[in-house]
């Protein structure tokens, strides 16, 4: 990124302790220490002070928390604003956008509690505007493809960019070389066209014959139903009830992430137990849509976020 020009935030990566803890020192303003390695969607931990950030390094570094994805830290500025996910399928050269979309990654109400793997989406998110977007596809995502392709990696693919929109503009938190969860769940369903041939066109370099997709003008959400205390340590095998009562209203599919078959029962078996989309005329109808599907469904101390979408409807 900083080769290319690609905005995001000010960064070190450090392998050392005590060197990691002097800058922290030394800065003395707000970061976010990351596990350099995949975490399961939990290895950012917010250092808002020096002691919390400090605390934050010894986790990763001398406790190993991550094991081995954190062999090196990532110490970057807090960027603030609100978090969009940007999504293309790109083969190697062209590049083609998905609809806007929004992730809720922290575990409670009004942003707060700890850092998941996502607790809801929506789709579209209006935070994307449409300047917003043809400034991401220029400065962010094509210097991202070309980029590649020069140091002799091209890439192929969907590239999931997650962006935190700041009042200097957007600026890149992550990159996944995969659909988002569970943004995949709210841009998916929107997808009118068949997705089959867009991938044959990312491994063809065809993707610029692809002028036809179309896209449902309906919203979606998406409400993450997780186990009682994810994510930190939760029970598992608790009996899920109400799935058929749900996937018959109106709009509604869940999608299932963490269960699994006890004879004839479905039961949780992991942290992001279901994920419950509706598809409806208007992001406010998609979202409480979403939510009676949510209602009809029940496990023991079933965790969930009430204000999927509230960002988005404070614009409306």
């Amino acid at each position: 990124m900083t080769k290319n020009e690609i905005p995001t935030a000010a960064h070190q990566t450090f392998s050392d302790a005590d060197a990691a803890i002097a800058y922290i020192q030394d800065i003395k303003s707000p970061v976010f220490v990351k596990a350099d390695g995949l975490a399961a969607g939990k290895g950012v931990i917010p250092g808002r002070t020096p002691d919390e950030a400090i605390k934050a390094v010894q986790t990763i570094l001398v406790d190993k928390a991550f094991g081995a994805a954190g062999n090196n830290v990532v110490i970057e500025e807090e960027l603030i604003g609100e978090e969009a996910s940007f999504t293309v399928l790109t083969d190697g050269e062209n590049c083609l956008p998905f609809v806007s979309s929004q992730d809720h990654k922290m575990s409670h109400d009004g942003d707060t509690g700890k850092n998941t793997g996502g607790m809801g989406a929506y789709s579209p998110a209006p935070v994307i505007t449409p300047e917003l977007h043809d400034f991401v596809m220029e400065q962010v995502v094509h210097p991202t493809i070309s980029g590649m392709s020069e140091i002799g990696c091209p890439f192929k693919g969907v590239l999931y960019v997650g962006l935190m929109i700041t009042d200097d503009g957007p600026k890149v938190l992550e990159y996944n070389c995969r659909f988002g969860d569970p943004e995949a769940q709210v841009l998916l369903p929107r997808l009118k066209s068949d997705l089959v041939p867009l991938l044959s066109a990312c491994i063809d370099g065809t993707l610029d014959q692809q002028t036809d997709v179309e896209w449902h003008d309906d919203a979606a959400a998406c409400v993450i139903m997780a186990s009682g205390g994810y994510p930190d340590p939760y029970q598992t095998g608790k009996d899920i009830i109400g799935l058929e009562n749900a996937s018959e209203m109106e709009g509604v599919n869940v999608f299932h992430a963490g269960t699994a078959l006890k004879g004839e029962n479905i039961v949780t078996a992991g942290g992001r137990v279901l994920g419950v989309t509706a598809l409806a005329k208007d992001l406010k109808s998609a979202i409480e849509q979403s939510y009676r599907g949510v209602s009809a469904i029940h496990f023991d101390k079933a965790h969930f976020r009430r204000d999927i979408g509230y960002r988005a409807l404070a614009r409306s």
